[in-house]
C-alpha cells in the first residue's frame, strides 16, 4: 500500500481525510486506532488539543508543546497557529508522511476546512480523499436534526460511521439511517462499535467529489474573509463554559451533582478532578448521560479544571452548583 500511495502522492498530492462528528460521537477513538495502525502508513493527525488523544506510551518517541512523534512513524500535531500553518508544517517535513488526517471540533461546520484543500492553496500538494462523519447511534436524536452544525456534518459526509451500535436498539438504528438518508441521499453508512473499522475502508477511498466544491469555493470566498471563523456555536445556542478551583471536591457531593443536578442540556463535559482525601487526579469524560473517570498521578499541583459544552446552559447556576460541591477551607485544612 505504501509504494502505491507514494507514487500517487507524486502525481496527486498527499491524501487528506477530514473526520468530523458531533460532541462525544467517537472521533478521538477512531483517531487513536488510526495512530496505532499496523499498516506501516506514516500518518499525520491534526487535532485541536492533545488532551483527548490517548497516545500509547510505548509508541511515544518525542513530545513537545504542539507535536508528538510515534515510533511507527506517525505524528500528531495541534492546530494552534491555524489550520493552514499546521498543514504547511507537515508538508515541509524532511521525513515525508503518507497521509494527513484532520479532526474537526464537535460543533464545527466542515465546509471551511474542505475548501482549504480544494482551494488554490493546497490544490497541488494535497488531495482531499474523504470526509468521514461519526454519529453516536445511541444519543443522536431528533434535537440533533435541528442543529445546523450536526446537519452540515452529515450532509458533507462521504462516509458515515454509525457508532456505538451496541448501545442502541435495532429500531433506533433503522430510524437513524432513514433520517440520515433524508439529508444525504445514498449515504455510505458503516455500523461500528468503538469506531472499530478496517483502516482500508476509510483511508485512500477517493470519495470526495472535489469538482462539486470548486464552484462553492468561489462563492464562499466572495462572502467570507479568509480566517474561516465558524459561528455555528452561537447559532445553535451552544455555549462552552469552564470551571476551575484550587480547592478539592467532596466526592459524594460531586457524584450527587452528576447523577441528580447535571442539566440535560450538557452534551459533553471533560476535565481533571481533584477529590478531597484522594492522592490521584481523576480524568473525567462525559458524553450525554454517560460518563467515566480514569485515575493517574498528578504531574502538577492539584486543582480542578472542567469544561462543559451544551445548549442554552446557565453557566452561573452550574458554577454555583460546582462551588457547592467543593470542600470548605476549614475541612480542607483539617484533613490535609
Amino acid at each position: 500500500m505504501n509504494e502505491l500511495l507514494i507514487s500517487e502522492q507524486l502525481k496527486w498530492g498527499m491524501p487528506v481525510t477530514i473526520i468530523t462528528g458531533f460532541l462525544g460521537s467517537g472521533k478521538t477513538t477512531l483517531l487513536n486506532q488510526i495512530l496505532q495502525n499496523k499498516q506501516d502508513l506514516k500518518v499525520a493527525v491534526l487535532v485541536n488539543e492533545f488532551g483527548d488523544i490517548n497516545i500509547d506510551s510505548q509508541l511515544l518517541v518525542s513530545y513537545d508543546d504542539d507535536m508528538v512523534e510515534l515510533s511507527n512513524g506517525c505524528i500528531c500535531c495541534t492546530i494552534n497557529d491555524g489550520l493552514v500553518e499546521a498543514v504547511y508544517r507537515i508538508l515541509e517535513r524532511d521525513e515525508k508522511v503518507d497521509y494527513l488526517i484532520i479532526e474537526t471540533t464537535g460543533i464545527a461546520d466542515p465546509l471551511p476546512i474542505i475548501l482549504t484543500f480544494v482551494g488554490t492553496e493546497f490544490r497541488d500538494s494535497t488531495r482531499l480523499d474523504s470526509i468521514v462523519t461519526v454519529v453516536d447511534a445511541d444519543l443522536f436524536d431528533a434535537d440533533h436534526f435541528d442543529s445546523e452544525a450536526a446537519i452540515k456534518q452529515i450532509s458533507y459526509a462521504d462516509m458515515i460511521l454509525l457508532n456505538k451500535t451496541d448501545l442502541a436498539i435495532p429500531e433506533k438504528l433503522a430510524q437513524l439511517e432513514s433520517q440520515i438518508e433524508t439529508f444525504k441521499r445514498g449515504a455510505r453508512i458503516l455500523r461500528t462499535r468503538y469506531c472499530q473499522v478496517p483502516v482500508a475502508l476509510i483511508l485512500d477511498v477517493r470519495l470526495t467529489p472535489i469538482e462539486a466544491y470548486q464552484n462553492e469555493e468561489e462563492t464562499y470566498h466572495h462572502h467570507h474573509d479568509h480566517k474561516y471563523h465558524s459561528h455555528h456555536l452561537e447559532n445553535d445556542g451552544f455555549i462552552s463554559m469552564s470551571f476551575t478551583s484550587d480547592r478539592p471536591f467532596d466526592v459524594y457531593k460531586f457524584e450527587k451533582f452528576l447523577t441528580e443536578k447535571m442539566p440535560n442540556e450538557v452534551f459533553r463535559a471533560k476535565g481533571i478532578i481533584w477529590f478531597n482525601g484522594s492522592e490521584l487526579r481523576h480524568i473525567f469524560q462525559l458524553s450525554g448521560p454517560r460518563y467515566d473517570m480514569k485515575s493517574d498521578r498528578w504531574t502538577s499541583s492539584p486543582s480542578n479544571q472542567l469544561v462543559f459544552i451544551g445548549r442554552h446552559l446557565n453557566p452561573d447556576k452550574i458554577r454555583q452548583q460546582l462551588n457547592d460541591c467543593l470542600v470548605s477551607e476549614v475541612t480542607k485544612l483539617v484533613k490535609t
